[in-house]
């Protein structure tokens, strides 16, 4: 039984709407599971220093003291002096504490030694102590500034406000200074501007995310150091240093500029800490320096993470006291990043802030010199039971011992009653900030379910629209047969095994090592899928191929097999790949070919990308060629898009590189990618408007040679078959522009390294389409289609992506431009991280033009329109269906894991990847549909 007609315009009006369906579900999942964390309002006042009944002080009355008298009263009720008068705090971007101080138990590597003599020698002589802060993710920079000011972890989506800051409205020391007439002064990130607006007496504000500046952009803080340091206008200085960040993003951590920039660090360190200790001469107390770092940094250089070198951020505190400590002691603490507020607030009398959830660093302040933690577990011990009941006993402890000690205190002396008393309230503290920096925010459990059914709707929907192509174009392939049922719904092995392998893919996003080392399926999958493919094409050999009819003039000789040949080109370019880059979490510090690259030298990298580019353009135009056919539009196009191709061989030879494989970049070559890309982006455009109309021509006065030429008095199928050919004509022809276009522009925005694999991937498409063409019996039509969209996300693993914020690519983001922008930059880096599922999903459009639709044209009831829904039915919907199963079922698996010890750490980060897939999808499908459905029209328009 045929399934009910379905016309061109409904069927994707139902798409759509699904679409719409599953974008509104997404954004109400989005919002509803990654909420901004309840903040309690207000600012924190006397309350921090005296319990606020019954005799405390008022924050009604407090909130309109002058900030003089507010900064008395605060010192009164804290009874303590405070031991500083000033505050220098210096921020250096992405400086792992490692770097510094070593990693368990060793010290750091001879060239980061060699390059911090000064900040060596004052940890090593007992003038400062170093803590590694760990840093919550993601670890970002925005996101990070809060943290240290405010005492509080944010909301997970601050990842994306890191691109666009606004004002903290949360209480913080920054505030907190300001209510007590502080005067400050902000040198560095302009971020510190975004978030404390109208704050600082002066300021020189950088842009943070110009990656490819790693000079000038920590010079505009440090010419303003000299004068700064002499004036005594200010109590607060505020030091962000961005330089080394950027050289992490250009050069990873054995960038060739990473021990310059250390050094010049270390100068900075030296000229600031001479200066404090000739103010201490001069004032009555003293300046008290911090050395921070927002985050660490991977290998690579990148950050957003949750491993260990990129939580691992530094503070040094240098000039607390007169007490050595030894280096051990001096660089072997552990803290966390929100500490630092808490410990701020009470070196300076100023509330903490009323969010924080930060402990004080009892080694950091003079007046707790004693190990007092060292009873910790001991204390602990001693309670059990839910988590209330462990707050309560850990108070009730703490409170005992205070009470006791202040009945037997006469003066400090007795300091074994004391040390008990703060481990007590340590203890308590401390176990109380970790259930709160694990605390899960509420969640709107109704629009978490309304979301969650919306895209489950529209996954049905989309399986619905795959269910019925299949069924219309089999029936209408074999409607001469007695039963069409059989063929219909037959399945064959392959079948099976990517409706298997999808299964398991889903159901192994339930376990968060499958979710950090992801790769490992995407390349399973696509490699025994084809050798799948190997073993049916060997058992149906054909004796004989015939040219095809459709105007693609393929050579056929009988000898060569060319569906096994083209397989065999897939599984060995995949094999490359699936070496190139280790990937993952776990073991990406493994050997790949892509750090043997770069182990030996800049040289054999340049060849290689000289190579690869070459390569990519001889293949495309050699690709071109088989539609000679059309030889004046083949020469046309080709030769148009030969010119940005040798742009791009230009770029690549006269690209400056350094010693240590990574490239620089310049005005000169800035121009130069901005001239690539505005041709690209030209000649793409011009290709895709005009090779449909330049069809038409050739095929005109192709009718004198004894082709196929329309006129008033041909058939109806006639009409439909000359429609046919030109349509596929102009899809192979504007599919093979849509390919070029991007494996050129990727050449140029990837890291060089990459370059070859971006060959691979285009040998792995054109293989496919031939394989596609020349394969006997044809595969359905699903299953090819799918089987790119899995290269494409092997492929996507491939280029050295992971499910880890970490590997995005942020320097390719900066060619091509001159100045940060939010939006070009943005979008640069969503093609960086894309390249190949993006890929892929231009390829269809030479798909539809290698496929064999005529059996639609011989059917009477067939329409037109239906020619155009089955030919873009196909790589429009199978997409969109697989990529809707992968997004609805790892909704739910978020959902269920929303309480995991690593919800923020691994699921979450995944989450947004398959956020942003969606949206690739998205694009990739809008692309191939709207040029269909133009190529159609211009068609259409001329048959008039």
């Amino acid at each position: 039984m045929s399934p009910p007609s379905v016309t061109c315009s409904r069927f994707a009006a139902i798409a759509v709407a699904a679409v719409l369906l599953q974008s509104l579900g997404l954004s109400l999942f989005v919002f509803g599971f990654f909420p901004t964390k309840p903040a309690l309002s207000g600012v924190s006042g006397p309350e921090s220093f005296r319990a606020p009944w019954p005799d405390g002080v008022g924050n009604d009355s407090v909130a309109a003291l002058p900030p003089e008298k507010l900064e008395r009263l605060y010192q009164e009720l804290s009874e303590i002096s405070p031991p500083f008068d000033r505050l220098i705090l210096m921020v250096i971007d992405g400086l792992p504490a490692e770097f510094v101080l070593g990693r368990d138990g060793k010290p750091p590597r001879d060239a980061f030694v060699e390059a911090m003599p000064y900040t060596r020698s004052l940890l090593a002589n007992g003038f400062a102590v170093g803590y590694h802060a760990k840093a919550a993710p993601p670890t970002v920079t925005m996101p990070r500034l809060k943290a240290m000011v405010s005492g509080a972890i944010g909301g997970f989506l601050d990842v994306a406000f890191n691109f666009n800051t606004q004002a903290l409205q949360d209480d913080n020391i920054i505030g907190q200074f300001f209510r007590t007439g502080r005067r400050m002064v902000m040198h560095g990130d302009d971020t510190w501007l975004k978030l404390f607006p109208g704050s600082f007496i002066r300021h020189d504000g950088v842009g943070s995310f110009f990656v490819k500046d790693t000079v000038q952009v920590d010079q505009n803080v440090s010419r303003h150091l000299d004068e700064e340091l002499r004036r005594d206008d200010w109590d607060l200085l505020i030091l962000h240093y961005l330089g080394l960040d950027h050289v992490g993003h250009l050069g990873g951590r054995n960038s060739f500029l990473m021990g310059p920039k250390l050094k010049e660090m270390d100068e900075v360190i030296e000229m600031v800490h001479r200066s404090s200790l000739w103010d201490k001469k001069n004032h009555q107390t003293g300046t008290l320096l911090v050395i921070v770092s927002d985050h660490g940094m991977t290998e690579s250089g990148n950050h957003g993470g949750s491993s260990f070198e990129e939580t691992d951020s530094l503070a040094v505190f240098v000039g607390l006291g007169d007490h050595a400590l030894d280096y051990a002691s001096a660089t072997s603490n552990s803290a966390n990043q929100i500490d630092i507020a808490a410990t701020l607030a009470l070196l300076f009398n100023v509330p903490i802030p009323n969010n924080n959830i930060g402990v004080v660093i009892p080694h950091a302040l003079n007046f707790m010199t004693e190990d007092f933690t060292a009873d910790r577990k001991s204390v602990v011990s001693e309670c059990s039971g839910n988590i209330e009941q462990v707050f309560c006993c850990l108070y009730g402890n703490a409170a005992i011992l205070h009470r006791s000690w202040k009945f037997k205190r006469i003066s400090m002396s007795n300091i074994e009653d004391y040390n008990s008393t703060a481990a007590a309230y340590y203890v308590f503290l401390r176990t109380a900030s970790q259930w709160l920096a694990r605390r899960m925010t509420d969640k709107p459990v109704s629009l978490l379910v309304v979301g969650i059914s919306a895209m489950l709707l529209s996954c049905l929907i989309f399986l619905g629209l795959v269910f019925y192509m299949n069924k219309a174009l089999y029936l209408s392939k074999d409607r001469h047969l007695s039963s069409s049922k059989k063929y219909a719904f037959s399945w064959h092995l392959d079948e099976i095994f990517l409706v298997g392998a999808t299964l398991i893919h889903v159901i192994s996003m339930g376990s968060s090592s499958m979710v950090e080392e992801e790769q490992y399926i995407w390349h399973f999958v696509s490699s025994t899928f084809y050798l799948l493919l190997i073993r049916k094409t060997a058992q149906t050999i054909p004796a004989d191929r015939t040219q095809s009819s459709l105007g693609l003039s393929m050579s056929q000789n009988g000898k060569i097999n060319y569906p096994i040949i083209s397989i065999f080109s897939v599984l060995v370019s995949g094999r490359i790949l699936r070496a190139w880059h280790q990937g993952g979490i776990n073991w990406a510090n493994l050997p790949d070919i892509s750090k043997w690259l770069k182990l030996a030298g800049h040289e054999y990298v340049k060849q290689l990308w000289l190579m690869a580019c070459l390569l990519v353009i001889i293949l495309s135009i050699y690709v071109l060629s088989f539609l000679w056919t059309r030889r004046k539009v083949v020469l046309v196009v080709g030769f148009s898009f030969f010119i940005p191709g040798l742009m791009v061989l230009k770029y690549i030879m006269s690209h400056k590189d350094d010693t240590s494989g990574s490239f620089t970049y310049s005005y000169g070559s800035t121009l130069s990618a901005q001239k690539i890309l505005g041709v690209l982006g030209a000649l793409t455009v011009v290709a895709v408007v005009a090779v449909p109309w330049l069809i038409r021509v050739w095929t005109s006065k192709a009718c004198s040679n004894g082709h196929i030429c329309l006129s008033t008095s041909v058939s109806h199928d006639i009409l439909k078959l000359s429609l046919l050919m030109e349509m596929r004509d102009s899809f192979y022809v504007i599919g093979w522009a849509y390919i070029l276009c991007w494996c050129l522009l990727q050449l140029l925005l990837q890291q060089p390294t990459n370059s070859l694999p971006v060959l691979l991937l285009l040998v792995q498409i054109y293989a496919s389409m031939l394989h596609s063409f020349s394969a006997v019996p044809a595969h359905k039509h699903w299953i090819e289609v799918a089987a790119l969209y899995q290269l494409g996300m092997a492929g996507h693993f491939a280029l050295g992506n992971s499910n880890s914020l970490a590997t995005i690519d942020v320097a390719g983001a900066f060619i091509g431009t001159s100045d940060f922008s939010m939006l070009s930059s943005g979008v640069l880096m969503f093609m960086i991280t894309y390249a190949s599922p993006l890929l892929f999903l231009l390829s269809m459009a030479m798909w539809i033009s290698v496929k064999d639709f005529s059996c639609l044209i011989t059917s009477r009831n067939a329409y037109c329109g239906d020619l155009l829904k089955m030919m873009l039915g196909f790589p429009c919907v199978i997409p969109l269906c697989l990529n809707s199963v992968m997004l609805t079922a790892y909704t739910i698996i978020l959902l269920l894991m929303r309480n995991h010890l690593f919800v923020w750490s691994v699921f979450s980060p995944k989450y947004l990847y398959v956020a942003a897939a969606t949206i690739c999808v998205y694009v990739g499908v809008f692309v191939i549909a709207a040029s269909g459905t133009y190529i159609y029209l211009v068609v259409i328009y001329r048959k008039r």
